[in-house]
């Protein structure tokens, strides 16, 4: 008598159906990691690896992935020289103080704002809440002809303070919706106890509200200092005619045009540009995360 063998649905060496689903889950989720990995850092390798290597290599082996030990080690001697020799160094100057200061004056405006908005009754508030971001209806193109028009007037064409003032405009309605999403989050009554106590509204901020909502503080801080780093239009627009306060992306632009430039300057130029905002954003990434998704539901 010969036996049959039963083969039921799901067995096998991944046994139960449940476990094959699990296991090609986590074999798919693996695989999708890897390949958002690879697509996302290759180009940043590939900057560092064109930098690396002389015009001449690259004109001969454009397709190389791997540098020779040789141009490993002359990788500092090429970003010596577009720190030095092409003024990055001035430029790295520039763009970190137009970044910083258009950060502090920034929250120092959205933070009172956009509490102002959310906790105080006054008149026209709902208006100001929803026209908060209506100065994105205008593309930046549409408005800088008659910027250029009024600084020249004023004399604020080629000065710092200029562009911080430019940039705050930009970045102002973005930081004050996103502080006002978040303070609805916080209880009233922490602050209201904090009255109690003795507290004055302007030490509540401080003492209470800000600490609460750092995650939220952070992020906008990242999101205007990333603008602000990283603006092109308005510097070439305003800054073209003054050298010494050019920013890195206009630099970077304006090496682009020398024609003896070294494609290794190009992208140590570009290298030093995109490390610090890499930098930056993993170290503050856990508040980032949080910033932008404690306000996404309100209850």
């Amino acid at each position: 008598m010969v036996k049959t063998q039963t083969i039921t649905p799901g067995s096998g060496i991944f046994g139960s159906r449940e476990n094959f689903e699990t296991t090609v889950a986590r074999v798919l989720r693996i695989f999708f990691l890897l390949f958002f990995l690879v697509i996302t850092a290759f180009p940043f390798y590939w900057m560092v690896n064109m930098a690396a290597r002389p015009y001449q290599d690259i004109a001969v082996h454009p397709t190389r992935l791997i540098p020779t030990s040789e141009q490993i080690k002359d990788l500092p001697n090429t970003f010596e020289a577009v720190w030095n020799e092409y003024g990055f160094k001035t430029y790295v100057g520039n763009s970190l103080i137009l970044s910083f200061a258009t950060v502090f004056l920034t929250l120092l405006c959205s933070i009172p704002g956009a509490y102002a908005v959310t906790r105080l009754e006054f008149r026209l508030k709902n208006a100001m809440s929803t026209g908060i971001l209506l100065v994105y209806l205008f593309p930046a193109i549409v408005i800088s002809i008659p910027l250029f028009v009024v600084y020249t007037r004023i004399g604020l064409r080629g000065k710092m303070i200029g562009m911080v003032l430019i940039y705050m405009s930009g970045t102002l309605p973005v930081s004050l919706y996103m502080l006002r999403s978040y303070f609805t989050t916080i209880p009233k009554d922490l602050e209201e106890a904090a009255l109690i106590d003795g507290c004055t509204r302007m030490s509540a901020i401080i003492r209470v509200t800000i600490p609460l909502s750092l995650p939220a503080i952070v992020t906008v801080a990242l999101y205007v200092w990333m603008i602000a780093w990283n603006e092109f239009l308005y510097a070439l627009l305003f800054l073209l005619d003054q050298p010494d306060n050019w920013t890195l992306p206009l630099g970077l632009q304006q090496l682009t045009k020398a024609q003896e430039v070294d494609v290794s300057y190009l992208m140590a130029g570009s290298l030093v540009i995109t490390v610090p905002v890499i930098v930056i954003y993993l170290v503050l990434e856990r508040f980032v995360t949080t910033g932008l998704t404690a306000g996404a539901v309100k209850g």
